[in-house]
């Protein structure tokens, strides 16, 4: 699963109709470009590879005051918007999605009814628990990662990585039990303080995060 697809058309989704930059912007402000492959090439790719595969709709809007090229804005199709839960779904569940994907689902993860997501992570969880028994089928840790050689060591780590990953899950399992964040459908703003605040440049004008 791709990374990029989940959080370009998450960020679009999330202002309704939206030109690159504030995409860039926005995924930038959330240090996506550091833990992903959020770079401004593979974001202008996946907004013009998903426009032509019908999850976006691409308009030219009129060039700027300052003479430069019309902007394309993207706005999600309901298509889209299906492929946009199917994702995000997948990458609040999954166990064994790479850490870039995991980020990215969290990213947008009050998108989602609270109970949604409570039931994905404990589903994650689920998955976590059964990873770590196949894994001791092999290699049991109380006997130590000497018993297998340095090999054991592998072993050794998975079954860390496994367990502290259960621990964390559970640990924001228990922060949304107890009524952290806004999840759909509930009064309040879900994205309150996470977006971009300064103002971002185009062609000589200036532009807010959300403006047109």
């Amino acid at each position: 699963m791709s990374a990029i697809r989940l959080l370009v058309l998450g960020a679009v989704r999330l202002h309704g109709r939206a030109h690159g930059y504030q995409v860039r912007n926005d995924l930038e402000f959330w240090g996506a470009h550091e833990w992903s492959t959020a770079k401004p090439g593979s974001i202008y790719h996946a907004l013009k590879q998903m426009a032509g595969q019908g999850l976006l709709i691409a308009h030219e809007t009129a060039p700027s005051t300052a003479g430069g090229p019309p902007r394309t804005e993207y706005e999600i199709t309901e298509r889209g918007d299906g492929e946009y839960f199917a994702l995000l779904r997948r990458a609040v569940s999954s166990h064994n999605e790479r850490v870039d994907v995991l980020s990215a689902g969290l990213g947008f993860i009050v998108d989602l009814p609270r109970q949604e997501a409570l039931d994905l992570l404990r589903e994650r969880v689920r998955g976590l628990e059964g990873w770590r028994v196949s894994v001791t089928e092999y290699y049991l840790p109380e006997e130590g990662s000497e018993e297998m050689g340095h090999i054991g060591e592998i072993m050794g780590m998975w079954v860390h990585s496994a367990e502290s990953d259960a621990a964390w899950t559970r640990g924001l399992i228990g922060r949304i039990e107890r009524g952290a964040y806004v999840f759909a459908g509930e009064r309040g703003e879900p994205y309150a303080g996470v977006l971009a605040d300064d103002p971002v440049h185009l062609d000589g004008e200036e532009h807010r995060p959300g403006t047109p």
